[in-house]
């Protein structure tokens, strides 16, 4: 069977890290963050086991057979998520969360500028989804 057209998929690998953060806006008083933020806003922090799926979309080669080589996108994601966030603390240790609070939001949006930077198909990235916990995901396509 020959294919005439080019057909597009979704390709998606998941990687863990831990990490600690304070949920702490350097925009609200300390009274609003303990209002709006709760426990989470413990002056001393807390931790999660972060679970992150990089989803690609594009064109399925001919020749390979593949969007990306899965050791390709590996390299990435150690690359982009890995090396700034595994085993620190988000908001001593990680520059982009010193002005913004470590949200599972901006979690998912700094994951997304950082797997930009270090693509060379940076195209080809679709979606970060970020679970936090079990019940607290957080997805972001770049809008």
């Amino acid at each position: 069977m020959s294919c005439t057209f080019s057909p597009k998929a979704y390709q998606t690998r998941k990687i863990q890290f831990s990490a600690c953060h304070r949920l702490h806006s350097p925009h609200l008083t300390d009274s609003e963050n303990e209002a709006t933020y709760g426990k989470c806003n413990h002056i001393n922090g807390h931790g999660h086991n972060y679970i992150v799926k990089v989803t690609l979309f594009g064109e399925v080669h001919v020749e390979t057979g593949m969007i990306l080589n899965m050791t390709e996108l590996k390299k990435y994601m150690e690359e982009a998520i890995m090396k700034p966030m595994d085993h620190k603390n988000l908001d001593k240790d990680v520059e982009y969360f010193f002005t913004r609070p470590s949200t599972t939001e901006n979690v998912s949006i700094f994951i997304w500028m950082r797997m930009k930077e270090v693509m060379k198909n940076p195209e080809l990235l679709y979606e970060v989804e970020v679970h936090e916990t079990e019940n607290n995901i957080v997805k972001y396509r770049g809008e």
